[in-house]
């Protein structure tokens, strides 16, 4: 299972599926980030935290803790 959070910069990967429970999860899909949507990794800060991705055209920043939540191939 590959993650976001295992996701070079400048690469774009499509999500696959949301792991996760309850509030986080929807926290995650409210972002716009859903099954089926294309994200590109814009950088990775150097210790990895947090994840600076384009989703639906517009810039987010995600923590490591979430993009290991999100499935992606």
């Amino acid at each position: 299972m590959k993650t976001l959070k295992a996701v070079k910069c400048g690469e774009t990967v499509k999500v696959l599926k949301l792991h996760g429970e309850g509030a986080i999860k929807r926290r995650i899909m409210d972002m716009g980030i859903v099954k089926g949507v294309e994200v590109f990794v814009r950088k990775v800060a150097p210790l990895g935290d947090p994840v600076e991705v384009n989703v639906r055209g517009y810039e987010l920043s995600l923590r490591k803790a979430d993009a290991e939540l999100i499935e992606v191939g």
